[in-house]
């Protein structure tokens, strides 16, 4: 990894982060994701509880074609709530466990994601090495920020999952998932981006605006991420 850090620790002197902030840098959000977000969207639980729906009535319509009695009709779709159970508790489970161990840092300087389950990974995120973002609108004023990194940065997909833009594998883009005030996060970014030191050394205006699609009967806030080129380069 080129122009971004990753550290691996124990101890945090300050929650999100795994050093104190150097002199002169300050913090302008911290947060997390909903896990009722993550559950539903990134989870995709109302697919899966769809899914046990579905064979539970399909059971019932085999067995009332095959002239089954009531009872036994009722026994057969009543099996179905036993992996179906398993199948959603899990992924509540994971989705609050994700939730309740990431921490998403943004400063004037950088962003930080301190991610992982099992083993916690905090990914360092320097402004100078970000070329783009996209802030991805959902349900609610939830939705994702989705950071593109420039060609030098690329950090593996597997150790970003699920803080990852979907379906970007040879270049993947790190993620602030499932924030419950995404558009409010990605005007602190903007702001965050526009004052920061390599914005004033380009010396260019940054283009309008883009957003992402957004999620099935939402439409993109005025929050959005406009997209940008920095030509500086970051310190190793």
């Amino acid at each position: 990894m080129s122009r971004h850090h990753a550290h691996e620790h124990e101890f945090e002197p300050v929650a999100g982060l795994p050093a104190m902030l150097p002199p002169g840098e300050r913090m302008l959000w911290q947060g997390a994701p909903d896990w009722r977000v993550v559950a539903r969207d990134v989870a995709h639980v109302r697919k899966v509880a769809g899914y046990f729906a579905l064979l539970a009535a399909w059971r019932v319509a085999s067995g009332a074609a095959d002239g089954l009695a009531a009872a036994d009709i009722a026994t057969n779709a009543a099996w179905t709530l036993v992996p179906a159970g398993f199948a959603i508790g899990l992924i509540l489970l994971l989705s609050w466990l994700m939730a309740r161990t990431t921490i998403y840092t943004i400063t004037d300087r950088r962003v930080v994601m301190r991610i992982g389950v099992v083993l916690r990974i905090a990914f360092n995120l320097p402004y100078q090495a970000l070329v783009g973002a996209r802030l991805r609108s959902g349900r609610a004023g939830s939705g994702d920020i989705a950071l593109a990194l420039d060609p030098e940065s690329k950090i593996a997909w597997l150790h970003l999952w699920p803080h990852s833009r979907p379906w970007r594998f040879s270049h993947p883009e790190p993620m602030l998932r499932a924030l419950p005030d995404a558009e409010a996060v990605a005007k602190i970014l903007v702001d965050a981006l526009a004052a920061s030191p390599s914005a004033a050394k380009v010396g260019h205006k940054a283009p309008p605006p883009v957003t992402s699609p957004a999620s099935a009967g939402t439409t993109g806030g005025a929050g959005a991420v406009p997209r940008r080129r920095m030509g500086a380069r970051a310190a190793a």
